[in-house]
């Protein structure tokens, strides 16, 4: 008799923010049981049920696991070198007779779970032209482009000091569903318990009693796409009641005076109606932060979703300089990442600011930040002919058929393209539209590091994930698949040196690191640095030279004990570097190492909100809303996280539901200036009247897909519903937050 070989593999999680640590059992080569690390050093234990899907989605049979080729609505499959042909055959040419903006590019939202496609996209970028597009533009950039004009860097995230604030205010962000976003933190149930414990306050601004709601001590229910008007009121009580003290941050940012005049006209009692918040809780509020011995305002998606967006972020932060919590211990901080941060490198406090609005669509004329192009132009930018027109197109990771505005438009853009490229795991609602799907490993087949995700993190730490299972025979990793189309699209032919491509990403970032006159190997021959990272090759390489030469490495000898790839291997559950630390101003990477908040773009669109005081409200509009067991549009296809009561259901609040005929079960239509949807009811008093919720990345109806699990219980997709002719126009964001609808009820109930 045989006896079972069994084994213990330690990992971080890479299906959300939170970076939980795993513990996972193998039996003889295979999961057996994955559950919370309890020694990790930021985690402690903590676990969603997402993490435990992990074993589901490796042996997804729906998964792709050989490169496919299109023929009609078929796929079948292709060796590698037959698929890296058919790019060079197919997609190379129209970059040859059109030039590099005609073949696009999207990146989904596992793209930042993913440290190999993070250090890999920018040499794909540099084989492309303009048309590059990415999950941000419909999530958290926003966010990003007040952080590149405030603070230099577009990760340059004011995060709240969870671990030590006594006020905590959040807004448009329910943590306890999603994990938390913008803001790195396992266990967020009990941080927010924590900070209960030791005698502070939660609040929830949000139109649902959300989960975080229900256990926070005050919902403030606020009418949908008003974030705006809420903050500038609350930033008109600080600055004109209160006149807040802005404390040490004070000294490094200008523009107050600005901010002042400009929002003079926004007084509590003139945005009262508006938002739905009475002006006396505004004025609370505002002396609540100010007397709280520390105090976060924090917005997330909810906050980056509608029409003024990117004035919504300006204001966050302006409201956390006015009560004294910037970069303040208890207030909202800046992490000081091991590996890749933005503010580490270069010359402390100056930078170049970032790009922002430097490129610009070719049809709309909508600013670019960060190498992107807003998504809602990517239908319009395929549609319209002329020069630059996106004639073919490279999907990662992505889903865009679901998550972005007017998905019908954009599915049948893609459609007309000449040939198209993705990279991805399934065939899924938009990979469908594929000529070719090249397949990656599964998440436990690949190492793994937060890049992305410990650059705002609530606390600094650093851990290093090798692969917890090996790569079956015939699968290739993920970099090399990158380089090798980097390569091909380069004009290298169909078979490109993928090694030496490699090579070449390496040298650059050693060149980078021995020019930086503040780094620790300043001057010293890059030949040399590259030798000390061998044998390392691929994402490895260029991790280890990142953690060496970053604020707490190793300077490849000149801080005995520092960080390097070694050091992490050594410690599986992690390496903790503190807590978050005043930075202010040497994390600052703006052109004159200062904060200006007084942009004058972003000031001058409070010329909008001041029209949209007098506007009159919809009868009815829509909202979307997160699930703890889901995540995004791929999730849904893992038997252990779809199973259970319906998720995909049309939130109604009892008074609207007894006035439009819509019983808790029954059906109906909901219909906007886009398209029109027909989903299962669910009546709720968690939610306001006068507005309806559906979670977005639903849809799983569609023909030629492989998910046969999501099929089962398919949803209803959201971004039907959703235009990409209405956005933010700072940002290019669309308006997925409060889109006025009508409702009609179809049935009574069916549902048990």
């Amino acid at each position: 008799m045989t006896t079972a070989s069994t084994a213990t593999a330690w990992r971080t999680c890479p299906l959300c923010e939170a970076t939980c640590g795993l513990e996972i059992e193998l039996v003889d080569g295979s999961v057996r049981r994955i559950r919370g690390d309890r020694r990790d050093v930021f985690s402690h234990g903590y676990i969603c049920p997402k993490g435990s899907s992990l074993k589901g989605l490796r042996e997804d049979p729906d998964r792709v696991r050989s490169p496919l080729v299109r023929s009609g609505s078929e796929f079948t499959p292709i060796a590698w070198d037959d698929a890296f042909r058919l790019v060079h055959e197919r997609l190379f040419p129209i970059i040859e007779r059109h030039g590099p903006d005609a073949v696009g590019f999207y990146n989904g939202n596992p793209w930042s779970h993913n440290y190999e496609a993070v250090l890999y996209t920018g040499a794909l970028y540099r084989s492309l032209g303009r048309n590059r597009f990415a999950a941000a533009s419909v999530d958290q950039r926003p966010r990003e482009i007040v952080s590149g004009l405030h603070f230099g860097t577009r990760t340059a995230f004011p995060v709240p000091d969870l671990d030590r604030t006594r006020l905590l205010v959040l807004i448009g962000t329910d943590p306890l569903e999603s994990n938390g976003s913008l803001a790195t933190a396992p266990d967020w149930p009990g941080r927010l318990a924590a900070i209960r414990a030791r005698g502070g306050r939660v609040l929830v601004v949000d139109p649902r009693r959300t989960r975080t709601a229900e256990v926070a001590d005050e919902h403030v229910p606020i009418v949908p796409g008003t974030d705006a008007a809420f903050l500038s009121g609350l930033a008109h009580a600080l600055l004109f009641d209160h006149r807040a003290d802005p404390g040490p941050a004070g000294r490094y940012v200008d523009g107050m005076d600005t901010v002042r005049g400009a929002l003079a006209p926004f007084t509590p009692e003139r945005v009262a109606s508006c938002c739905g918040i009475p002006a006396v809780r505004i004025r609370q509020l505002a002396a609540e932060l100010v007397g709280a011995p520390s105090a976060a305002v924090h917005g997330r998606l909810g906050t980056c979703l509608q029409d003024k967006a990117t004035l919504t972020a300006w204001l966050l932060d302006v409201v956390n300089y006015a009560t004294g919590n910037l970069d303040r211990p208890g207030g909202v901080m800046f992490a000081k990442a091991a590996a890749f941060g933005l503010n580490t490198t270069g010359r402390p406090g100056i930078g170049g600011g970032g790009d922002y609005g430097e490129v610009r669509s070719r049809v709309r004329d909508m600013p670019g930040a960060f190498d992107q192009l807003p998504s809602s132009c990517m239908a319009e930018e395929m549609e319209t002919p002329g020069e630059g027109q996106i004639r073919g197109f490279v999907t990662l990771a992505g889903n865009p058929v679901l998550t972005t505005p007017d998905s019908q438009r954009l599915a049948s853009a893609l459609d007309g393209l000449e040939f198209m490229v993705s990279i991805d795991m399934y065939i899924n609602e938009t990979t469908r539209h594929a000529d070719l799907i090249l397949p990656v490993p599964s998440p436990l087949e690949r190492s793994h590091y937060d890049v992305a995700y410990y650059q705002f993190a609530v606390r600094n730490v650093a851990n290093y994930s090798p692969p917890t299972l090996e790569r079956p025979p015939g699968s290739l990793p993920e970099w090399r698949i990158m380089l090798a189309l980097t390569g091909i699209l380069s004009g290298l032919g169909p078979s490109p040196d993928v090694d030496a491509l490699d090579d070449a990403v390496a040298a650059f970032l050693a060149h980078q690191a021995v020019a930086d006159e503040h780094g620790p190997v300043q001057g010293r021959d890059p030949g040399e640095i590259l030798r000390m990272l061998e044998p390392r090759t691929g994402p490895e390489r260029l991790l280890d030279l990142a953690l060496r030469t970053g604020p707490y490495g190793d300077g490849f000898g000149v801080v005995p004990g520092g960080l390097s790839l070694a050091v992490l291997e050594a410690h599986p559950h992690g390496v903790d570097l503190g807590p978050l630390r005043p930075r202010l101003p040497e994390m600052l990477r703006t052109p004159n190492g200062r904060v200006d908040l007084g942009t004058p773009a972003i000031v001058a669109d409070l010329g909008r909100l001041r029209e949209h005081l007098d506007r009159p409200r919809p009868g009815y509009v829509l909202i979307g809303r997160r699930d703890l067991r889901s995540n995004n549009s791929w999730a849904h296809n893992l038997r252990t996280l779809s199973k259970g009561k319906e998720r995909c259901t049309l939130w109604v609040n009892p008074t609207d539901a007894e006035a439009l005929g819509l019983v808790d079960g029954g059906r109906a239509r909901v219909s906007s200036e886009t398209g029109s949807v027909q989903a299962l009811v669910e009546v709720t008093d968690a939610i306001m009247a006068g507005v309806v919720s559906l979670p977005h990345g639903w849809g799983h109806d569609m023909e030629n897909t492989r998910l046969s699990v999501a099929r089962q219980r398919p949803g209803v997709n959201a971004n039907r519903l959703s235009s990409a002719d209405h956005v933010d126009p700072l940002s290019g964001n669309p308006h997925l937050n409060g889109i006025p609808v009508t409702i009609e009820s179809l049935s009574a109930a069916t549902r048990v």
